[in-house]
């Protein structure tokens, strides 16, 4: 936290300044002779006198407010005040640090497909960076009307249109609406692109728009699974060959289910129609010479014994 230390009294210090504080104005308060302005590690000093800023203090350190703060703010801006009774000023304490926030879909959102009516409901969570970008419009749009300003004031604001920019670049950049993941890049990319324009009048700068990951509803998701099972065996008539097998190895065959019945039927057509076809291509490779080009003993035209003549004795079929 930054505080003022007074040398006439004890410490006066301001209220912690909590790690999720993004500013905290320290205001309505006198600063005399002999205090001095302790600033911590990642933050700034802004003095504001007469709700004008009068100098930024970007460098941690303990500050006399005599001999260092009242000549600083002079070459500045011709500040002058007197020690004797006084002086009423406000300091905004700035947090400079990246800030890390969650987020997540409070509800499900609807994003529109062919060939669902109601849309596809999906679910996502990641993370997001910001920081402090522009002290002057920071000033003029929050810290004028508030005394503090939080990471949660961000993460609401942020919240509140998040589902619609979801929505929106999905559907540009989500060509394949049961594999966004594969997208999640560019889909994070636009976003961030939007999330920063609308903190922009803020003076805060969104840094960091990440995806984590996509959740759709389990009967789509096992609809999903089912389709990269038939891709990974990559015959389907194989895949129901497996399955059937799986189902009777798995004691669900016999009278009791219709569908066991069904399987086994299936499974006995296809290897009685497996048989056939082996022994037509058994007929039709009957007769063809099988001993490397030599003469058969048997004339295939009318069975009469041959000798190692040219033509058949009895029918003249060439041999």
């Amino acid at each position: 936290m930054g505080f003022f230390k007074d040398q006439l009294s004890n410490v006066v210090e301001w209220e912690e300044f909590r790690e999720d504080m993004i500013f905290w104005k320290w205001s309505n308060r006198e600063i005399k002779k002999g205090s001095r302005l302790i600033i911590r590690p990642g933050q700034d000093a802004i003095f504001l006198f007469n709700g004008k800023v009068e100098g930024v203090f970007q460098d941690e350190g303990d500050y006399d407010i005599e001999s260092q703060i009242i000549p600083f703010l002079s070459t500045l801006s011709g500040f002058r005040f007197g020690f004797n009774s006084g002086m009423r000023a406000e300091v905004l304490f700035i947090n400079t640090k990246e800030f890390t926030v969650k987020w997540g879909t409070k509800n499900a959102i609807n994003i529109p497909a062919p060939s669902l009516p109601g849309g596809l409901p999906i679910r996502s969570n990641g993370t997001f960076q910001f920081k402090v970008k522009d002290y002057i419009k920071l000033i003029d749009k929050i810290a004028g009307v508030k005394e503090s300003y939080l990471v949660e004031d961000v993460k609401l604001r942020i919240t509140a249109i998040l589902d619609q920019l979801l929505m929106k670049w999905i559907a540009k950049e989500g060509k394949d609406m049961f594999n966004l993941q594969a997208n999640s890049y560019d889909i994070a990319t636009g976003i961030k692109t939007d999330l920063d324009m609308q903190l922009f009048d803020t003076g805060l700068s969104i840094t960091g728009f990440q995806i984590m990951s996509f959740t759709y509803p389990e009967e789509v998701q096992a609809m999903i699974n089912k389709n990269a099972s038939y891709g990974m065996v990559g015959d389907l008539n194989r895949y129901q060959q497996v399955a059937m097998t799986d189902g009777l190895l798995s004691g669900k065959q016999g009278g009791n289910s219709l569908a066991s019945d069904m399987a086994g039927m299936m499974m006995g057509a296809n290897m009685a129609s497996q048989v056939i076809d082996r022994m037509n291509n058994a007929g039709t490779n009957q007769g063809t010479p099988s001993n490397n080009g030599a003469k058969p003993n048997f004339c295939p035209n009318c069975g009469q014994k041959t000798t190692s003549a040219n033509f058949c004795p009895n029918c003249g079929n060439k041999l």
